[in-house]
């Protein structure tokens, strides 16, 4: 009888981790917003969203980077933070100004980058709002019952373990898209306002600007597309059998054999917490991040069992680990059914005494 080895991690390649960048499609997109301001001479609709995007691209890239870092990642948030509020500040007063003697593709670059940055800041002031928040209520949570993350549970109904959570039936790029849709209309919003109410927004200040983009638009879009989606929470539950894996999402139950599984992706923390099961006529994807959690619960989910890795190696899957270890995916490797649609890869190590 064979022995697995541990699991080998492969690292997903790089032209994937590139095209799944968001700050690749930040300079992406405000290269293609220069180029068609550039060459039309003038500021379009199109060349407006793009700008908007890309510099939601930008801070969305910045915050979850600076919540990513084990140290200093609070002081490096609340300095750009300083310095991009201090900096539309100055431009609002003097850029006009400032660019008025230069060539007009310089000018036209500038109004590009200076579209991009409005709603790269209020992402990022945004960003350090919730910091601030969570601060100021750490000490609540800590006097608070603590909550527990889901646990395996032994399987009455067959072999293997189970975990009961509550999901979101949604994919991550539609959440993704959701996402752009709400900055895109926020911030084109907030455009128009400022344009219609410009002797307003003088009269209060610049300093007003970011409060106005963070606290009246940011925010409670935020707040009302995180209410909607949660509307949409069920109770899951993930059994990993011997050979099989079964899901429950409400009142559905599937089961996918391993022979007849194609992807797996187990992503236990975040915002973005999620499983995504894939084979046999089933094609779910379950977020558990921004679900609504029970109380008591938080809404994660936990590690994979052990004998999972085990279980999949055996059924012919290569692993891949993101740096930081917290996405795990399951693919089929060579010599496996499916795998022409992987092609390229190796299965992993096996060991026989």
């Amino acid at each position: 009888m064979s022995e697995m080895t541990a699991p080998a991690a492969a690292t997903a390649p790089w032209w994937r981790r590139l095209v799944f960048n968001s700050l690749t499609w930040g300079f992406v997109l405000l290269l293609a917003a220069t180029a068609l301001t550039l060459g039309a001479g003038d500021l379009d609709i199109v060349q407006l969203v793009l700008m908007l995007v890309a510099g939601w691209c930008f801070g969305f890239a910045f915050v979850n980077a600076t919540d990513r870092m084990p140290r200093n990642g609070a002081v490096l948030h609340i300095a750009v933070a300083v310095i991009l509020g201090a900096l539309m500040i100055f431009v609002t007063e003097y850029g006009g100004r400032l660019i008025e003697p230069l060539p007009d593709p310089v000018r036209g670059v500038f109004v590009v980058l200076w579209m991009a940055t409005i709603p790269a800041t209020g992402w990022i002031w945004l960003g350090l709002l919730g910091r601030i928040t969570d601060a100021f209520t750490r000490r609540q949570r800590k006097n608070a019952p603590v909550r527990v993350t889901p646990e395996w549970e032994r399987d009455e109904r067959g072999d293997g373990s189970f975990v009961t959570f509550p999901a979101i039936q949604m994919r991550l790029r539609q959440l993704t898209v959701a996402i752009v849709a709400i900055v895109v209309v926020v911030g084109a919003l907030a455009v128009v306002l400022l344009i219609a109410l410009g002797d307003v927004v003088l009269n209060f200040g610049p300093r007003m600007l970011i409060v106005f983009l963070g606290l009246v638009l940011g925010l409670p879009s935020y707040l009302i597309l995180t209410a909607v989606l949660r509307r949409g929470t069920e109770q899951c539950t993930v059994a990993f059998g011997n050979d099989e894996v079964r899901i429950d999402v409400g009142a559905t139950a599937s089961v996918i054999r391993h022979s007849d599984l194609e992807y797996l992706r187990w992503r236990g923390r975040s915002d973005y917490a999620r499983v995504e099961i894939r084979g046999a006529g089933v094609d779910l994807s379950l977020l558990t991040g921004i679900a609504k959690a029970p109380a008591g619960r938080t809404a994660e989910l936990p590690p994979l069992p052990r004998r999972v890795f085990r279980r999949l190696e055996l059924a012919g899957f290569i692993m891949e680990k993101s740096r930081r270890g917290e996405v795990i995916t399951f693919r089929r490797a060579v010599g496996t059914p499916a795998d022409e649609k992987y092609p390229g890869r190796r299965p992993l190590r096996q060991e026989t005494p």
